[in-house]
């Protein structure tokens, strides 16, 4: 009787040991719960660049160079425009994911100039953006119209990473949260809890894009923390602590480290930085306390 109870004892002790263990690090420091950690993602928006099939092999292969056995445990990607996207594959070498910066919800049909998320599967790709900014101001593309391109890739067995985020003047007006919780529940109509595994969400400012302001680290984990708690809302704890929350707007070499310590920041979507693959190598290579 008394060895059972010691056993018991012992395993008593071993559990309460394990409950409150830190949470397993990727390469610099974890995110969410033990049972959750979120592995760091960093990626890179091309855009409308750069001109030419040689400069992006050349830009892929010296970010893909960088990545070293003393680059922290993360994920990296690199969204790029569809003509190059089979060349970048080839240049960085399987170490980066090779994404699309859209893609048309639709499969197949008289749609001139789209291309559809299975012709981008078909190449290899694994990722696509929706909702950005720029696709919602510049080319008008609706909350339904982005809701499709993130049903489409799902259903393709592909992963999206949605892009929220409000004006300067909406942020002014203290409706950061608001803007975001239409843009997400919108966005994510029809997706289950199930495929929020093959979701990622980019907080982008939109009067931090381009522009050289950034919101401060502390702004930026507001709203990151705000957008948990909807998707919390939405679904359960479980996917909120789960699902990967990335920032974006005008992240930099300077920026990126303090951006990075923030709890629920699991890593960033770079514009310009990610054109300059210095830059963008340090940001990959970025450094917490």
């Amino acid at each position: 009787m008394m060895k059972l109870l010691s056993a018991i004892s012992l395993l008593f002790a071993l559990e309460s040991a394990t409950a409150f263990a830190p949470a397993a690090k990727f390469g610099i420091r974890a995110h969410g719960t033990e049972l959750s950690a979120r592995k760091p993602f960093i990626s890179g928006n091309w855009k409308l660049n750069p001109q030419t099939r040689e400069e992006a092999i050349s830009l892929g292969k010296e970010i893909s160079d960088s990545i070293t056995e003393n680059t922290p445990d993360i994920d990296v990607a690199l969204f790029v425009p569809y003509v190059f996207i089979e060349a970048a594959m080839g240049a960085t070498d399987g170490k980066v994911m090779v994404g699309a910066e859209g893609c048309c919800p639709e499969i197949n049909g008289a749609f001139t100039g789209a291309v559809s998320a299975s012709m981008l599967h078909s190449i290899g790709v694994q990722w696509a953006l929706a909702g950005h900014s720029e696709r919602r101001t510049l080319f008008g593309e609706s909350d339904e119209y982005i809701n499709g391109q993130c049903l489409k890739l799902i259903e393709e067995g592909m992963s999206v990473m949605l892009c929220v985020g409000e004006t300067e003047a909406e942020y002014e007006q203290n409706l950061a949260g608001a803007v975001c919780a239409v843009q997400l529940k919108k966005g994510l109509a029809g997706i289950s809890k199930e495929d929020m595994s093959r979701v990622a969400i980019a907080y982008e400012p939109v009067w931090a894009i381009g522009t050289g302001k950034v919101a401060t680290p502390e702004v930026a984990q507001s709203v990151h923390a705000t957008c948990r708690k909807i998707l919390a809302d939405m679904y359960d704890d479980e996917t909120a602590e789960s699902t990967r929350i990335l920032y974006g707007g005008s992240v930099s070499p300077e920026t990126v480290d303090a951006l990075m310590a923030q709890p629920d920041i699991d890593g960033g979507l770079v514009g310009g930085a990610s054109l300059d693959s210095k830059k963008f190598s340090r940001i990959i290579n970025f450094e917490t306390a």
